[in-house]
């Protein structure tokens, strides 16, 4: 496993407390609420968060049951993962939210929890192998090794806690317009 593994779970657990405290700041009755139309509300985005995760590890773990594929040096060349944590850049996800996802506060963050602890327990399940030979693209950043998808899941939620930050802030605004 390499050295940068490390670094990329001690990124991962870092991002995950920081969207968790974040999280916290939404009360369980606005937890579904939109602060604005058009906007997200903060159970969207733990959905959002889960199904991207999901299906990140899903497809490491189809990918890793094949021989690596040889990637060009130019393909594997990609936008930093910087530019994912900033909110520079806004991108309509590809992915729509399921309504079905949707749920109590406290269940859905559970349910994060455990969508992380599955993605711990692959890096764990594949420790003896070397999984930066295993790539596949990104729409947006181009090819990825497994590593690097990792640390996108970690710059991902960066990301995404800047986003409930906004929604925090945002939701006693929409409160208001709700009561008047």
């Amino acid at each position: 496993m390499p050295q940068e593994l490390d670094s990329i779970l001690s990124c991962m657990a870092r991002a995950q407390t920081r969207l968790l405290s974040a999280a916290d700041a939404v009360a369980a009755e606005e937890w579904k609420t939109q602060p604005s139309e058009g906007k997200w509300s903060a159970a969207e985005l733990v959905a959002h968060l889960m199904m991207v995760e999901r299906a990140v590890i899903a497809k490491a773990d189809r990918v890793r049951q094949h021989p690596p594929k040889r990637v060009s040096l130019l393909k594997r060349i990609h936008i930093p993962m910087a530019l994912v944590e900033s909110r520079w850049i806004r991108r309509k996800s590809p992915m729509p939210v399921e309504p079905e996802m949707l749920g109590d506060k406290e269940v859905m963050l559970a349910e994060l929890r455990g969508v992380r602890e599955r993605s711990l327990a692959f890096l764990e399940e594949t420790r003896s192998r070397n999984l930066a030979e295993y790539c596949w693209a990104h729409p947006a950043l181009g090819t990825l090794n497994t590593y690097e998808w990792m640390q996108f899941i970690a710059s991902h939620e960066v990301r995404h806690t800047k986003q409930m930050r906004e929604i925090v802030a945002d939701l006693p605004k929409a409160i208001e317009s709700l009561q008047k």
